[in-house]
């Protein structure tokens, strides 16, 4: 028995790893362009649930879809109504892992897996070495499910366990938790149900007992958009929220009307091919949850914003896009590095215009921000270096090892622009405790000047986070401007405090602020020249 059991184990190892590598090499091929996929989808909800269901078909993980979507919304380029339409897309989409192990290719498995390696061997370009992986990958999948159902084929003479599977079919909560254990277990609903079919297909269960079992994959499923929830934003909570409520509604549906349920899955597949009625079970949950969610969608959006709140905390000093899972899939791994970039850019420039504020509108509360905001800077530039440092172990195409390289020095420019935000809030603080004070002309001039290096900074991050190249430009011309500006505003103020039109105090800390506004819009504009490829 033991022997027995060692074997189904090696099956399970067989058949993850066969998923995984067929994912990896999906993602290598066709993460990137996933990804801009949905960015630029139109945020029509069929559309998002077709370009979910496609996605996650392709990168054979959920997880990588749920992790896109919450960048995209956050992004601002889909609302949570429209990134739950691609949620549940994912569901249908996952499913095809189970149509594709419902083939008979036992057969076959030796020849997919010399294809693939075979492929692998010879292909000159990257593309088609991941082809080769893909066709690898699905081989031993094939493999690990032979594995696995040779190996519980004699618990058919155990009368314990054949009892204790019955309990699926009799109390389908039993089934329920079972599956679901067993998913949260693994980390992969694709994995629970390759073991599902595997005994199934040995008489072990029944298909009455088995779709119970299917209904606790598909909320198990949900484990790790639910671990990657904690600490993240609002609305990645809101997100694995609503995926997790969206399969157990689904599955206290399926339970209610059981009978019927499993007449329409016997009406649709061939008589007596137990693992294709699996599959077909699979999707036709997904499909038919979704048909059943899709005219309630704004009334179920709102329940959950009413359950998940907004909250108006400080900064998170976490990073909130960046994913360890993806830094096996460098092309997304990258798109969320930058999205986590643009947000510590965001961050700090917001502490610049604090800060110019805080000179003519002093109040406690906004410099105490500002200073825990840098601290913010500070630990985000800190953890995305790391992750980029992660990312660049693997091999990347030329054009992504660019990007890794430019985006290391937007981060650390970034960073520099968080401190001379830190920098002018304590010249802040000194102009009202030492009750400066300056001419109308010198907070004329310094008006301008934070409107241009505010201006300049806003459009370099805007460069930054679409790569548009004339955008980049134009803000770099701005941020010029703004050198020219300030170097007249210094003689200006030169002259005037020469001619007694400015207190002698003010000289050195306005001299010290305009150089501050100064540097905010130099490493914006070498933000800039990094976009346009003139760093």
């Amino acid at each position: 028995m033991l022997l027995y059991f060692i074997g189904f184990l090696g099956g399970v190892a067989l058949f993850m790893y066969g998923v995984q590598l067929m994912g990896d090499g999906l993602q290598k091929v066709a993460g990137a362009r996933l990804q801009k996929v949905l960015e630029v989808m139109t945020g029509v909800l069929p559309l998002g649930i077709l370009l979910g269901a496609v996605v996650t078909a392709v990168l054979q993980a959920s997880g990588a879809t749920t992790v896109m979507t919450v960048g995209i919304i956050n992004a601002g380029l889909l609302t949570l109504k429209h990134g739950f339409g691609i949620i549940m897309g994912s569901n249908i989409g996952t499913t095809i892992t189970a149509q594709l192990v419902a083939f008979k290719l036992s057969n076959y498995v030796p020849v997919i897996i010399f294809a693939g390696f075979l492929v692998q061997y010879l292909a000159k370009r990257r593309s088609g070495k991941f082809i080769g992986q893909v066709l690898f990958g699905f081989g031993l999948l094939m493999l690990g499910m032979d594995a696995m159902g040779k190996s519980v084929m004699p618990l058919r003479e155990k009368e314990v366990f054949v009892d204790l599977i019955g309990m699926f079919s009799s109390n389908p909560l039993v089934g329920i938790l079972a599956g679901l254990a067993m998913t949260a277990v693994v980390q992969s609903s694709s994995a629970t149900i390759g073991i599902l079919i595997a005994m199934t297909g040995q008489g072990l269960i029944p298909l009455e007992g088995a779709i119970p079992v299917l209904l606790g994959d598909n909320i198990g499923s949900c484990i790790t958009a639910v671990l990657a929830a904690i600490g993240a934003n609002v609305t990645a909570k809101r997100l694995a929220l609503a995926h997790v409520m969206f399969n157990v509604i689904g599955s206290i549906i399926c339970v209610a009307f059981m009978g019927f349920f499993l007449k329409m899955v016997m009406a649709i597949s061939p008589a007596g091919d137990i693992a294709r009625q699996i599959a077909n079970a699979h999707s036709a949950f997904n499909i038919i949850n979704t048909l059943l969610f899709m005219p309630f969608v704004n009334l179920f959006i709102k329940l959950i914003e009413k359950l998940v709140p907004e909250k108006q905390d400080a900064e998170s000093a976490h990073p909130v896009y960046l994913d360890l899972n993806m830094l096996k899939t460098p092309s997304i791994a990258m798109s969320l590095a930058l999205k986590e970039v643009v947000r510590m850019g965001h961050i700090a420039r917001k502490n610049v215009g604090r800060a110019i504020e805080s000179i003519t509108d002093y109040n406690d509360e906004d410099i105490e921000k500002i200073f825990e905001s840098e601290a913010v800077v500070d630990s985000l530039e800190k953890d995305i270096t790391i992750y980029l440092t992660a990312m660049s172990e693997d091999r990347m195409d030329p054009e992504l090892a660019a990007k890794h390289v430019w985006l290391l020095h937007a981060c650390n420019d970034i960073e520099r622009i968080g401190d001379h935000g830190e920098s002018l809030a304590k010249n802040a603080v000194r102009i009202f405790e030492e009750e400066v004070k300056f001419s109308d002309e010198a907070n004329e001039e310094m008006r301008h000047l934070k409107d241009l290096v505010m201006e300049a900074s806003g459009k370099a991050l805007d460069a930054l986070e679409t790569g548009d190249k004339a955008l980049a430009a134009e803000a770099a011309e701005i941020c010029r401007e703004a050198r020219r500006f300030q170097k007249e505003a210094r003689k200006n103020h030169i002259m005037r405090l020469n001619e007694n039109r400015c207190q002698p105090a003010s000289g050195f800390v306005m001299l010290e602020m305009m150089i501050n506004m100064k540097r905010v819009a130099d490493h914006s504009r070498n933000i800039c020249h990094l976009i346009m490829g003139t760093f």
